[in-house]
């Protein structure tokens, strides 16, 4: 097998580092202050794992960082485009920023990620948000300091719009906030094309990371003290099919699990119609993969999943879940669920319900469908009323809920191991922790225990977290 997907040279890369070197030379001189950046990130954890890179290259420009607009030299803000409500976000967010650039004329604000990537919203803001000074899309992100010694040299908008099918760049640099927590992308970009779903458009098609880089990100965090590290994909489950040698992710599994070290090892987002038998083994047999799974499951009905094009079928998705309970006892598993998908009908949502009762989910996200322009769902006919919508929405949520808190309460009275990742703010459980299968714990306990993993006896529950005690 040829691979297809373009993977940026050293050469290029170095030539970002020497743009850097010449940026933070530039801002040495026309400056009399630190430069200081704020990057404000929204949406999925590619997301979050895309800004650390934005981080590192900024960083590598001089930048220190700040929370503060007003005082910040850039501000980037990375966007997410799957929902209507995070792309109102942004534009109230860019509107706000007006202020901040009357004031400081100087500031060159950024906005990148999924919202830049399309075509209507970079004309909507060269048209109504003059005062943003760089848009650029995620398939250019390695080539962002090039892109902002345009904005410093030229004293112009600089728009950076890349239609293909997008690219691999390693090495480039990256500012990990978390010292316990780590994100590891392990391949990029979508071929699923689910009917109300932007990512493909926005991310471009699959691309899977070579096995060695993973391996040596992952060996390099484990030896750092890195105890929760999350492999990251827009579907995991499709790892490998572009590269030769016939690897998948069940591989990638059972290699990662042979790295020293006590961590961890966990992965999201998986597609149902790429979840085979053998990573589910895999999962079961590898001694440091979280027995966490999140499968996302989006309707009940088959006809409503052929109208998404999901790929699978309600009782391809039910023996699936079967499956991975059997071979994993104690797996958590959780899923995403829309209601309210154009033509959906009363009977079709009665579907959705029966089977989170039937599947008995641990959590469950739920979410109002959203059109998203540019999506074939978009121009399906029927769309369901909002009241409808809003109800089947809130019978769902009262359903799980039960559910949540019914798992929650077979807790109390074991001992779990848990990672304490911070402090809750709460004086009666001051430590925040979590289970190999993420359920939140708050604890009672010394801070010093913060970045370790523990033992808990569990004393409470509700429908959200548990509550207990460190005892060791």
């Amino acid at each position: 097998m040829t691979r297809q997907t373009t993977v940026i040279s050293p050469e290029a890369l170095a030539r970002q580092r020497k743009i850097m070197d010449e940026i933070r030379a530039h801002l040495a001189q026309t400056l009399d202050h630190t430069p200081l950046a704020l990057v404000d990130t929204f949406g999925c954890q590619q997301n979050v794992a895309d800004s650390q890179n934005l981080m590192g290259m900024l960083r590598e420009m001089g930048f220190a960082f700040t929370d503060d607009p007003a005082r910040a030299d850039v501000i980037v803000l990375n966007t997410c485009a799957v929902r209507e409500h995070a792309e109102k976000r942004v534009y109230g967010n860019l509107g706000a920023l007006t202020h901040t650039k009357k004031a400081n004329p100087a500031q060159v604000i950024c906005l990148c990620g999924c919202m830049a990537q399309q075509s209507r919203v970079a004309e909507k803001v060269r048209a109504s948000y003059r005062h943003v000074d760089l848009v650029f899309g995620p398939h250019v992100l390695w080539r962002f300091p090039e892109l902002l010694k345009k904005v410093y040299w030229e004293h112009g908008r600089v728009f950076s719009i890349d239609d293909s099918p997008g690219c691999i760049a390693e090495g480039l640099p990256i500012v990990r906030e978390d010292r316990t927590k780590a994100w590891v992308s392990v391949m990029y970009g979508c071929n699923n094309f689910c009917s109300y779903c932007i990512v493909p458009y926005v991310r471009g098609r699959e691309r899977s990371r070579d096995r060695e880089h993973i391996l040596a990100d992952v060996t390099a965090l484990a030896a750092e003290g890195y105890k929760d590290i999350t492999l990251l994909g827009q579907n995991v489950n499709s790892y490998g099919k572009d590269l030769p040698g016939g690897v998948d992710f069940a591989d990638l599994l059972a290699a990662l699990d042979g790295v020293d070290g006590d961590f961890w090892l966990r992965f999201m987002t998986s597609h149902p119609k790429d979840a085979s038998h053998k990573l589910l083994d895999a999962m079961a047999r590898c001694g440091k993969v979280a027995e966490h799974l999140h499968l996302p499951f989006q309707s009940g009905s088959s006809r409503v999943l052929r109208a998404m094009n999901r790929g699978y079928t309600r009782e391809e998705y039910l023996a699936l879940a079967d499956y991975a309970r059997r071979v994993m006892p104690d797996l958590v598993l959780t899923s995403d669920v829309i209601v309210g998908f154009p033509g959906e009908t009363e009977a079709e949502f009665e579907e959705t319900l029966s089977l989170v009762k039937e599947v008995e989910f641990d959590a469950l996200f739920t979410f109002i469908y959203s059109p998203r322009p540019g999506t074939p769902a978009a121009e399906l006919p029927d769309p369901v009323p909002r009241a409808e919508k809003q109800r089947w929405f809130d019978e769902l949520l009262r359903v799980q809920n039960d559910i949540s808190a019914q798992k929650h309460a077979a807790y109390v009275g074991t001992a779990q191991r848990v990672l304490v990742d911070g402090e809750s703010g709460d004086a009666r459980w001051p430590l925040s922790a979590r289970t190999a299968g993420g359920r939140l714990v708050h604890l009672a306990g010394d801070k010093s225990a913060i970045g370790a993993f523990r033992t808990a006896q569990i004393t409470d529950s509700n429908t959200w977290a548990l509550f207990g005690r460190l005892t060791d």
